[in-house]
């Protein structure tokens, strides 16, 4: 009897058991020099600490309901996603002025062509059509689409400053902007309007008990440590990334591409899983909300670090990401008008995913 209730309560707790093991992993990974096999740890750890991630936003999310639940990991992942930029800013100068540019572009792209791809193929293939609310994804899709041409597009063409430049005082309008936006949607989406976030059919999660406060604070915690865990591993893991992709002659973004991959890892996985279990709504929540806040959290922080400790930051991005990008949101605006889904909706997105990347490392 006393084996059995051990059992249970480590298949129970393996969440957290998984984050311990990944912080003493990430603590030996910053002790010992580097090595091929402390790589293969470290990708293990980083693995484990990205699943571990979900579970415990998804303990947080039943506690809180929707839409509030999807709005921690990607708080979460955005917060430490602006601190893991400027750190590389900080320590590479002006050769790393476009990390933070790679950085959010490539956020959106993996996010609107991929992330939401994904959803809608998993989606379709167990469900064939899905459902979620229009009049919530519609707004979002419009801020981000505001928002990434003026954080992306717009510095290729202004005259105050050479491109991919934004002059001083544009980059304060720019961050202003971000703010003022993201936080307009997330009034819209938890205040005024709350019931556009929520599934279309009114149900709510009741396959199992929602936590207890105590669980939901201790997941909290739990998802703050692993998500920092999963960034400190791939900041390690990035030099040896770095190294294969520069052996391969892939440019320089798609350093930061591997990267970002790594970092929404926690947000891809919990959304397809949302989509996987017919709750298509709770993926678009998430997809388009950690877009946005990639922008609308990131760029504020990017530029204030920028203009205090004069860094160099170039927005602008190359003209054929500028063609992908208002594509991607092209494609985006037709998939999310009826809210409705298919499986050649989530076909298209992936090409374009596909695209993306081949044109990252074949520009």
């Amino acid at each position: 009897m006393v084996r059995t209730v051990t059992r249970r309560s480590i298949i129970r707790n393996w969440a957290a058991i998984v984050s311990a093991t990944s912080i003493i992993v990430l603590g030996v990974a910053f002790a010992l020099p580097a090595s091929l096999l402390l790589s293969v740890l470290e990708g293990a750890a980083l693995i484990g600490a990205v699943l571990s991630a979900v579970h415990h936003a998804e303990t947080v999310a039943h506690r809180i309901g929707e839409p509030f639940g999807t709005l921690v990991l990607a708080l979460a992942v955005t917060v430490i996603e602006a601190a893991l930029i400027v750190s590389i800013m900080l320590a590479g100068g002006d050769k790393t002025s476009t990390v933070a540019r790679d950085s959010v572009y490539a956020a959106v792209m993996i996010i609107c062509t991929g992330v939401i791809g994904l959803c809608l193929f998993v989606g379709a293939t167990k469900h064939r059509e899905q459902t979620f609310r229009a009049e919530g994804s519609g707004p979002a899709l419009a801020a981000l689409a505001t928002l990434g041409v003026i954080v992306l597009v717009e510095p290729d063409f202004t005259t105050s400053a050479p491109a991919p430049l934004y002059s001083p005082s544009q980059l304060v309008f720019t961050a202003v902007a971000s703010l003022a936006l993201w936080s307009a949607f997330i009034f819209f989406q938890t205040v005024e309007h709350r019931d556009y976030y929520l599934p279309p059919d009114g149900a709510a999660d009741v396959h199992a008990e929602p936590p207890t406060a105590r669980q939901a604070w201790a997941g909290f915690a739990l998802l703050l440590a692993s998500l920092a865990v999963v960034v400190g591993l791939a900041k390690k893991l990035s030099a040896r990334i770095e190294d294969t992709i520069q052996a391969a002659g892939a440019p320089q973004a798609a350093v930061g591409v591997a990267i970002a991959v790594l970092v929404l890892l926690p947000e891809t996985v919990a959304a397809v899983r949302a989509a996987y279990a017919n709750r298509l709504q709770t993926s678009m929540n998430l997809a388009l909300g950690s877009a946005l806040a990639s922008i609308g959290l990131t760029v504020p922080v990017v530029v204030t670090a920028s203009l205090t400790l004069n860094l160099r930051l170039a927005l602008g991005v190359d003209p054929k990401d500028v063609v992908l990008l208002l594509l991607a949101f092209l494609v985006s605006t037709i998939t999310l008008a009826t809210g409705r889904t298919n499986l050649m909706q989530g076909a298209v997105h992936l090409v374009l995913f596909a695209a993306f990347l081949f044109l990252t490392l074949v520009p």
